[in-house]
């Protein structure tokens, strides 16, 4: 198996999803003949798949997946909203200010304040 992939842990997980595809369908009892002709491939790419070898490609990953009832967490992974390290880069992006333009031309210094108490409706929205 010649490996592309570099990194220690991106090969350590590659080798236990592989684990985890193997005893999913191990618990299912379904021998690896009959996966590999539902998943559509052949024999030693399930094997492959099941060692962790980074050659085998994402469509086998996602077949096998749905062959073993688990399509939806290909579908799920990464997902933006429970994307901790996302969200939080979505949060320290925000602005920590907010400047508000000011029409040089306006007689009041405070006329025209968004949100202020005037312009809220009985739930206190402002707009």
């Amino acid at each position: 198996m010649a490996s592309k992939v570099n990194s220690l842990n991106a090969r350590r997980a590659l080798e236990a999803l592989g684990a985890n595809i193997k005893t999913a369908r191990l618990k299912r009892r379904i021998s690896v003949r009959d996966f590999a002709e539902r998943v559509g491939v052949s024999e030693s790419t399930v094997m492959r798949l099941e060692k962790g070898d980074d050659g085998v490609g994402i469509g086998t990953l996602a077949m096998a997946c749905l062959v073993l009832g688990e399509i939806d967490r290909i579908s799920e992974f990464l997902e933006s909203g429970t994307d901790d390290t996302g969200l939080l880069l979505d949060q320290a992006a925000l602005p920590k200010r907010i400047n508000r333009k000011r029409n040089p031309g306006s007689a009041q210094a405070g006329s025209g304040l968004i949100g202020s108490a005037d312009n809220d409706d009985d739930d206190g929205v402002g707009f």
